[in-house]
């Protein structure tokens, strides 16, 4: 076994020495309180004196548990600089051990038990759960000795791994370059401590989607797959580290790297590793029988089809071969059932119930062939694969059942009660492949959108089984670290948690400000996947367009593109100055876990700023139509400057080939085909370099000048009305330059009380005006005022719509044509609503815990007729049997209406249409009502709750036609 052990961690591991600096940042006492570095009352010494605890674990013991020994005499010696001995069944004489073993499995944990040194009551029967504990004469001729004592091998794993986590030693500290702060001394405090039995069975993640990135980094750093003709394999060494990390995170389960990569033969050490570690093994909701679909695309049978009808003998003893090698191996795995169609799509031969029945039924007998049906089983309901549970279908009961969210992180089905002995699962995302369109690039995961859908199906009775796609595993650290912790701990809410992972991996004093770094970028991030900044997505039920030479923010309305672009240089303003407070050792973990995201982020925001006004420049013929380009043009170089270092220089260069995932050059269907729209540039299924898309303008500047005018708001002869109860930004004219030679320009208003700053000067490229009214002037109702621009040896006349209401102020104020109300700030509210904070893409969201609840706004109108109320709502799924997800709104009082945001938008998360994706990939969805007005004044709002699971984050109410923006129009003024 050592030989075995030897050979599977030959891949290098880039050794982070800890600064002398960061011993300030270090805790007295660690973060879960049983650790601490200074001695004290009845306190174990780990290290203490130069001097170490030897750590001892018996040979008969668990393989995973023996391998784990060496981890912590490793991870010990990475935070004190002294390496403890490991011994091996027997306490080295005088000394006082750390002893690490299996409850029934180690004769060293038996024989302190036996003693009655040890209870554990709370321990036997229990599944991966540990007890630590100072144990005074735990054996004969040994004073003292740290237990750490497992229900079962994961449960003596995770009890190791958290005395690493405890002294400092983060789960990231491989893919991460996380360094451990060095302290002299480490100790236990004396009592019992334990982590408790975890809340979810099987708790693991997927590795997916993994090209380019791991496809092209891993080989370089691990060598080539095993299997002849498959160099771009994962092989032993590479699945070593995950696993290890896995079990530092407390995870179980894996789903390995499907795409053109079989687990099982792309290295015949593959499965061997799994069982050394004691990782359970999976395959995804595509591959039945314990066979990843690759080992089927390498070596068909029969007619070559993945066809149950068609080649029905070949697939039966294609699952059989994989079911026996599971038995022959003895691998621990969950054994996934059904059959969808090859490339993770819909089943060739048809959808129905008959046929599904068969092919598990088949599978079934199989596994009792082979001495396999009493393992654990699932079926997991994956987009069509859901219309079988719809309809009446229903696996054996031992089943386990698995319910899936719809690729963006709103889940689709969930339990209504049903019992089932095999319980219930969850399928979740962190990463996608397909439409509407491929996020991959960076964490996009808003954590309060997460915790409270993991939350939700937790409390239906979803605890058997929970897998989450993470793409290539890095880049979704921070997600998938929560994921994993909630899944064994429940009570976990994601503010506190994501303090206690600052603190873990960047020290006690800089966590604050990490964390709320971290939390702001996923706020901003989940507005819009990165990947998904060249595609407007206008139109509602059947009549939706996809643009994707377009920006989703507006440029003209509300400065919408101009102020997000703003918080993300100020958010990466922020990271800048962080960084410069990291100490040296820490600066690559930095790098990684948060400078990187935030900082390119925020240089790929400036760049489609940059890029999208180049555009509508050009198309104005402006002279500064170049000088966008220059910029547009420059960024993206920024942006390639940050991908060489990452791939060159980033922790020693140990990273070569990572950053190599596009994320701005989609929908160029000249460039890379009819995919082009959903899926990442790429060709003959390589990605290809990043782009820029669409494509910028250059053009002719003529020498002569020429005046230009562009307007606020984007009318080319009406600026937005001036208020004084608006929100908006102010309007501006903005005069520009059809050719290179400079000219003067003078602005006039035709009423004294209407301001133009500055009203006159020179202008090379352009100049942006303000325009304000003195309210102290100017008359009550509505009045128009011209505005004559000129310049160039020409002029140009503009309007200015100036209303100034005649009725008191109350309430949220109308201004612009609408009253826009973050869901939070109601007047009023009945019932039980729960405040989700920061999970709108504008402010905080509401959900409903009560029936009859109801949120009241009192705002004041300065118009009458028909008005538009649209809700702006988490683009939820209908979970639960009820008709549809629904809400009612009503004004003043009246019967309120009933809206069911499925129907009224046509979205269907299983067919994966249009409507559906829009609402995903705009992070929304809107449904409007339609009501009347028939005075000015005060007037009452009500949102009412029909169905729970609704989350409300705005309500819009449209006086006067609006122009199109993606986040709607700024928060009302509220008097």
């Amino acid at each position: 076994m050592r030989s075995l052990l030897a050979l599977l961690l030959v891949a290098p591991l880039l050794a982070v020495p800890a600064a002398a600096e960061a011993q300030a940042q270090a805790k007295t006492q660690a973060q879960d309180g049983y650790v601490a570095f200074h001695p004290g009352p009845g306190r174990f010494p780990i290290v203490a004196g130069r001097h170490a605890a030897p750590v001892v674990v018996s040979t008969a013991d668990h393989a995973g548990v023996i391998r784990v020994a060496d981890d912590v005499q490793t991870d010990i010696e990475q935070v004190t600089g002294v390496r403890p001995a490991v011994a091996h069944d027997r306490v080295p004489a005088g000394s006082q051990p750390v002893i690490i073993g299996t409850l029934g499995k180690s004769p060293l944990i038996d024989r302190i038990v036996a003693r009655g040194k040890l209870d554990v009551r709370t321990l036997r029967g229990k599944w991966e759960t540990t007890i630590e504990q100072v144990v005074t004469d735990p054996l004969p001729g040994v004073r003292r000795a740290f237990v750490i004592a497992g229900s079962d091998q994961r449960g003596t794993i995770y009890g190791a791994y958290d005395l690493s986590r405890a002294i400092g030693v983060s789960p990231w500290q491989f893919w991460d370059d996380v360094p451990a702060a060095r302290h002299d001394a480490v100790y236990v405090l004396p009592g019992r401590h334990t982590q408790g039995t975890p809340a979810v069975r099987y708790r693991g993640f997927f590795i997916n989607d993994e090209n380019p990135a791991t496809g092209t980094w891993a080989p370089g750093y691990f060598g080539p797959g095993k299997a002849p003709g498959h160099p771009g394999g994962l092989n032993a060494a590479y699945y070593a580290q995950v696993f290890e990390t896995m079990l530092r995170l407390k995870a179980n389960y894996l789903w390995p790297a499907v795409w053109g990569r079989a687990f099982a033969e792309d290295d015949p050490l593959n499965h061997a590793t799994a069982t050394l570690y004691g990782v359970v093994m999976g395959t995804s909701h595509e591959a039945p029988m314990m066979r990843g679909i690759e080992e089927w695309n390498r070596h068909p049978t029969g007619t070559g089809e993945w066809s149950f009808i068609r080649n029905r003998a070949a697939i039966e003893a294609y699952w059989r071969d994989g079911a026996q090698r599971m038995a022959d191996q003895d691998i621990e795995g969950v054994i996934t059932l059904g059959m969808r169609g090859n490339g993770d799509t819909s089943l060739p031969d048809g959808d129905g119930i008959e046929l599904m029945s068969d092919i598990i039924g088949t599978q079934r007998q199989i596994l009792r062939d082979t001495g396999l049906i009493d393992r654990p089983q699932v079926q997991t309901l994956y987009k069509e694969v859901q219309r079988y549970w719809d309809e009446g279908y229903r696996p054996p009961d031992d089943v386990t059942v698995v319910f899936c969210d719809d690729n963006w992180g709103n889940l689709r089905k969930l339990p209504a009660g049903e019992q089932r002995s095999g319980g219930y699962g969850m399928y979740y995302h962190f990463d996608y492949v397909g439409v509407g369109r491929n996020y991959k690039w960076a964490d996009t995961v808003n954590l309060t959108n997460t915790w409270e859908q993991l939350r939700l199906a937790y409390g239906k009775g979803v605890d058997r089984l929970w897998m989450v796609n993470v793409g290539d595993l890095k880049n979704e650290e921070v997600p998938t670290q929560f994921f994993l912790d909630y899944a064994w701990n429940p009570s976990l809410t994601p503010g506190p948690w994501l303090r206690t992972f600052t603190a873990q991996n960047f020290g006690p004093h800089l966590a604050p400000a990490v964390a709320a770094l971290l939390h702001d970028y996923a706020t901003l991030q989940s507005r819009r996947k990165p990947e998904l900044l060249n595609r407007r997505i206008t139109g509602s039920g059947a009549s939706i367009t996809y643009d994707d030479r377009n920006t989703p923010f507006s440029l003209t309305a509300y400065r919408e593109l101009d102020r997000v672009t703003a918080q993300w240089q100020a958010l990466a303003a922020r990271a800048e100055r962080l960084r410069g407070l990291v100490p040296a050792a820490w600066q690559d973990a930095f790098y990684q876990l948060v400078y990187y995201q935030i900082k390119d982020t925020a240089i790929v925001y400036a760049l489609r700023q940059a890029q999208f006004t180049n555009i509508e420049y050009a198309r104005q013929g402006r002279a500064a139509t170049n000088a966008l380009a220059d910029r547009a043009e420059a960024l993206f170089a920024q942006d390639q400057a940050m991908t060489h270092y990452y791939n060159s220089t980033l922790a020693g260069g140990k990273w070569k080939g990572w950053q190599t995932q596009p994320k701005i050059g989609y929908g160029d269907v000249e460039r890379y085909g009819p995919n082009a729209p959903w899926q990442q540039p790429e060709l003959n299924n390589v990605a290809l370099p990043d782009a820029i898309y669409p494509h910028l303008q250059r053009i002719d500047v003529p020498e002569a000048a020429a005046l230009g005018v562009a307007l606020d708001g984007g009318d080319p002869v009406t600026l937005p009305e001036f208020s004084p109860w608006q929100a908006q930004p102010r309007q501006y004219i903005e005069v520009y330059n059809k050719g290179t030679t400079a000219f003067r320009y003078a602005i006039t208003a035709a009423q004294p009380w209407v301001h133009v700053t500055p009203a006159s000067g020179r202008v090379t490229d352009q100049v942006r005006a303000t325009v304000t009214v003195d309210w102290r002037r100017a008359p009550a109702g509505v009045s128009t005022v011209p505005i004559t621009v000129t310049g160039a040896g020409s002029s140009y006349t503009v309007q200015a719509p100036v209303r100034r209401p005649a009725v008191p102020a109350a309430g949220f104020l109308e201004a612009n044509g609408y009253v826009a109300m973050e869901a939070d700030h109601y007047t009023r509210k009945a019932g039980d609503w729960e405040l989700l904070r920061d999970i709108g893409r504008t402010g905080n969201g509401l959900t409903p815990h009560s029936p009859g609840a109801r949120l009241d706004y009192d705002m004041t109108l300065t118009t009458t007729g028909p008005v538009r109320v649209t809700a702006y709502l988490s683009p939820r799924n209908n979970v639960l049997p009820t008709p549809g997800l629904r809400y009612a709104v009503s004004l003043d009082g009246a019967t309120p209406q009933v809206v069911d945001i499925i129907g009224a938008t046509g979205s269907d998360d299983t067919t994966m249409n249009t409507q559906w994706a829009k609402n995903t990939s705009d992070n929304i969805n809107k449904t409007t009502t339609v009501h009347t007005v028939t005075r000015p004044g005060r007037h009452t709002l009500s949102f009412h709750m029909v169905d729970p699971t609704v989350i409300v984050q705005r309500l819009v109410v449209e006086t006067a036609p609006l122009p199109y923006s993606y986040l709607g129009p700024p928060s009302s003024r509220r008097a």
